[in-house]
């Protein structure tokens, strides 16, 4: 089997891939309920204030602050109870002097009071007077106007995505539809006479297609809508075929297995000859995914994976998730979950290539430890029985038994 001629680094091929690809996703207006997890098109700006009235955060008296100076439980103050806020409704009322008003929390404070007195500092005494124990300062237990949001002020950025936390502050503004990019359609087009669908037996040669549906999910998790094209049989006029609809309908292409320097594997001529520039790098210096393609035909990202499950989604994971995330036009880096943890064996690399090693996590009283699943790259339940993966460095040789390293989550 001829070698690879040239091994590009990770990173260096995403920038070099990225660096051609420039085009967006259009956008597209979504119910608040469906935008969980979509990125925003557009700013969003808040069209009134939050809370739009200052409301009380405890269940209490609103009062004037003034009147509450110098109270304590040896010397309490005396102040006139001259009515019940309604939840919901409107506070018309006016205090004056020594008087208050029973309110409940999110009540909505007068506009003669500053401040609310917790119930557990107050104490009645006799019909319509209660005791105030505790003196309170302006703004005490108050939420003011604004105070969340001021009217007119940018809440989220283009290019975030919405996590429940910003669902429930649209909800608070009252906003119900919401500007999102439209989701990037990623073809994925399985290869191979050896592969059958899940509802056909496999018979002995035969395997059942894995990729279509591991890296359908790792496109739906990442923000894109995956698009299955079948099992295409090694056949280039076919491949050619399917690849081309493939690119005329979806933004993203994925040719799963066929990436490899074997005479059979003919997917960088296909990609060739899809459209300009082509293939830009046949070869990975990492492990799993070396013999990966990555190309870019007519402005669109072609990518060829290998045929091995655990290659194939750990590739997807640092190549496709990516892409996606460019096309979507995010631009709030989201950290990627992780955790510190102790290497219980050896794990020895070859130096000048990065390795992706899964890892399962022990918690100890001394905190997370990292036990490595050693298995090939055909072997999907290897992954599977990981929590997480521990990327090799290229200029190491390996990772010493009890040090600590970063473990990446399996999402």
């Amino acid at each position: 089997m001829p070698e690879f001629l040239t091994l590009t680094p990770p990173m260096t091929a995403l920038e070099l891939l990225l660096g051609e690809l420039k085009e967006k996703s259009g956008l597209e207006w979504v119910e608040l309920k469906d935008a969980l997890g979509r990125i925003t098109a557009e700013a969003i700006i808040a069209p009134h204030a939050l809370p739009a009235f200052s409301r009380s955060a405890m269940d209490g008296y609103a009062v004037r602050a003034s009147d509450t100076f110098g109270a304590s439980e040896g010397l309490p103050a005396y102040l006139r109870v001259v009515g019940e806020i309604a939840m919901g409704a409107m506070a018309t009322m006016e205090l004056d002097r020594a008087q208050c008003a029973l309110i409940h929390t999110g009540g909505m404070l007068p506009a003669s009071a500053d401040a609310v007195v917790m119930l557990e500092y107050t104490q009645g005494v006799k019909a319509g007077e209660v005791e105030i124990l505790k003196a309170v300062a302006p703004g005490e237990n108050v939420i003011r106007v604004g105070e969340d949001v001021e009217s007119g002020q940018e809440v989220i950025q283009a290019g975030s995505k919405l996590r429940p936390a910003e669902i429930g502050g649209l909800a608070a503004l009252g906003i119900s539809r919401v500007a999102v990019m439209g989701k990037p359609r990623v073809a994925i087009i399985a290869t191979g006479d050896e592969v059958v669908p899940l509802n056909a037996e496999a018979l002995p040669g035969q395997v059942h297609d894995v990729n279509t549906y591991s890296l359908g999910a790792l496109v739906e998790q990442s923000g894109g809508t995956p698009i299955s094209y079948g099992i295409v049989p090694d056949q280039v006029e076919m491949l050619e075929r399917t690849a081309r609809q493939a690119l005329e309908e979806c933004d993203i292409v994925t040719i799963v297995a066929g990436s490899s320097a074997s005479t059979r594997d003919f997917t960088s001529q296909v990609i060739n000859g899809l459209g300009a520039p082509g293939v830009l790098v046949h070869g990975v210096s990492i492990r799993p995914g070396k013999p990966t393609i990555l190309g870019v035909c007519d402005g669109k990202a072609v990518i060829g994976l290998p045929g091995n499950p655990v290659s194939a989604l750990v590739i997807a994971g640092l190549f496709i998730a990516p892409i996606i995330e460019q096309r979507l036009g995010v631009t709030r880096e989201q950290p990627r979950p992780s955790v510190q943890a102790k290497l219980l064996v050896n794990v020895p690399s070859q130096a000048g290539r990065e390795d992706w090693i899964p890892v399962r996590l022990h918690h100890e009283a001394e905190g997370w430890e990292a036990d490595p699943v050693f298995g090939k790259s055909n072997l999907i339940f290897t992954l599977a029985r990981a929590d997480g993966l521990v990327r090799i460095p290229q200029d190491a040789t390996g990772l010493q038994a009890g040090e600590v390293v970063e473990v990446f989550f399996i999402n």
